[in-house]
């Protein structure tokens, strides 16, 4: 006879440890069934788990080689921008100095010619008292440079601008 639950009621004690040993068994069978399942799903998963390890490793890899690349343009645009700095800073240098070597130029110029109007007043002033003392008419040698002095002296002391960026450091 069987009961309900599935297991044979048996009268003497001995047949019903045997079905008892026989659930037991199928009962373990069961267990190392499930237990090989589970150990199999463990394996599959850690599987995926080091595939999305290795794949996340490889994403990183790709973007430090990305990175590295990136920051070695940077590294040259900025060494070429540092060099164009540097250029136009040493031009910057120069073009000061011919500057400053302009204005005193100008400057002196200025001088000279303030000097020679104040010279050539003079002069016109005494060439015309002599005018009207004389009667005569001034000579153009004298009215307005005196001659004795020439041109070339004026520019005696001036010397060519020389500037070079390699003599301008900072």
């Amino acid at each position: 006879m069987t009961s309900s639950s599935g297991t044979a009621t048996t009268t003497s004690s001995g047949s019903s440890l045997l079905q008892n040993s026989g659930s037991e068994k199928d009962l373990q069978v069961l267990m190392d069934e499930r237990k090989r399942k589970r150990m199999i799903s463990n394996r599959e998963s850690a599987r995926r788990s080091r595939m999305r390890k290795q794949k996340h490793l490889d994403d990183l890899m790709a973007q430090l080689n990305q990175l590295k690349t990136e920051n070695e343009h940077i590294m040259t645009s900025m060494s070429v921008t540092t060099q164009h700095f540097l250029n136009i800073e040493s031009e910057n240098s120069v073009l000061a100095a011919q500057v400053a070597e302009l204005s005193n130029r100008l400057q002196s110029l200025n001088e000279i010619i303030s000097f020679m109007d104040a010279r050539n007043a003079n002069l016109g002033s005494v060439q015309d008292h002599a005018y009207s003392v004389f009667g005569d008419e001034p000579s153009c040698d004298n009215m307005f440079i005196n001659m004795n002095m020439p041109m070339n002296y004026l520019y005696a002391n001036q010397h060519p601008i020389m500037a070079s960026a390699d003599g301008l450091q900072y």
